[in-house]
């Protein structure tokens, strides 16, 4: 029998913010897509209040790709270990953690390490992971730092909100609607050009203009996992100047009220340009009030228009 051969990493890097921000940060895997760049989405399989298992969709050497990862949290060590329960090929064994040390001067070093082995132990597909963890450990660290030495609280900066719109009409057919975003063109007002590619099922890139209400356009790229029929999740990667960050899901349910259409956003904010796009009096909660206002605005946008597409009406409820 061949040994496995176990490959090790490790990344570090001093963060100006206390500790506990930083554990925080890395605790909460709901506000990763919205934070680490390479994070597309995360959905929870079970969850307590120190263990969890969730499957991760995530860019990994310019392909997304998902995996299962178990973590256990220890909050008193400021401390997580994970191990994949479910790896993509070539990886066969993927385990690491996450220790923040507090620092005398109230900076935390944050350790990320990783051990991983590959199927026969082939030397590229060995080289093509090392190049992957260094470059999106590097990313994440990164993100870290941008986020916790703000100096604002992480609620204020990073944020989510939902909008659920009744879908008489069926979820399957909204869920249709939403993923032939290529024809998005012709059936929503905001948006005014669109360029999809699918190079594999479910996955897709998404590029679009949209005019906000006043007039002016924007231009952004997101990639998206559809899960037909019951949800669309999507990473944006061409952003107004508000945002670091923007992640989105779309669910479709059939619940006992009937079949609704929901919207969920997660954004990171960019504070150093609110006054420079909200004017010179605008304040964090300005800019959370206009986020909120304008992609709520056209996810409810292409939300009715689904419903409408599916020849039924629409009431709005939001949180």
């Amino acid at each position: 029998m061949e040994r496995t051969v176990i490959h090790r990493t490790e990344h570090t890097r001093v963060v100006s913010a206390p500790a506990q921000v930083v554990y925080d940060l890395v605790a909460d895997v709901t506000l990763w897509p919205a934070v680490f760049g390479p994070s597309v989405y995360v959905r929870h399989l079970e969850r307590d209040e120190r263990s969890e298992v969730f499957e991760i969709w995530a860019q990994v050497n310019g392909k997304v790709t998902s995996w299962t990862s178990r973590r256990v949290l220890d909050p008193a060590r400021r401390y997580v270990s994970f191990r994949q329960q479910r790896s993509f090929a070539p990886v066969t064994s993927m385990a690491g953690s996450w220790l923040l040390r507090e620092l005398p001067d109230g900076h935390t070093e944050v350790v990320l390490r990783h051990r991983f082995s590959v199927e026969d132990d082939a030397p590229a597909a060995v080289e093509a992971l090392l190049t992957a963890l260094d470059r999106n450990s590097g990313e994440e660290l990164a993100a870290l730092a941008r986020v916790a030495e703000l100096g604002h609280p992480v609620a204020d900066v990073v944020f989510s909100f939902t909008d659920v719109v009744p879908i008489t009409g069926g979820a399957a057919a909204a869920y249709d609607f939403v993923n032939r975003a290529d024809l998005w063109a012709e059936r929503l007002p905001h948006v005014s050009r669109v360029r999809l590619t699918e190079e594999e099922p479910g996955v897709q890139d998404l590029e679009m203009d949209t005019v906000t209400a006043d007039g002016s356009a924007h231009t952004t790229r997101s990639v998206r996992v559809c899960h037909e029929p019951s949800w669309i999740a999507y990473k944006q990667h061409v952003l107004p100047k508000l945002l670091t960050g923007h992640s989105g899901l779309w669910t479709f349910t059939d619940g006992p009220d009937g079949p609704v259409a929901t919207a969920r956003h997660t954004v990171a904010l960019n504070p150093a340009t609110v006054r420079e796009v909200l004017g010179e009096q605008a304040t964090l909660a300005d800019a959370r009030a206009f986020v909120r206002e304008a992609l709520g605005r056209n996810s409810l946008t292409t939300m009715t228009h689904a419903a409408a597409h599916t020849g039924e009406g629409s009431q709005v409820s939001a949180a």
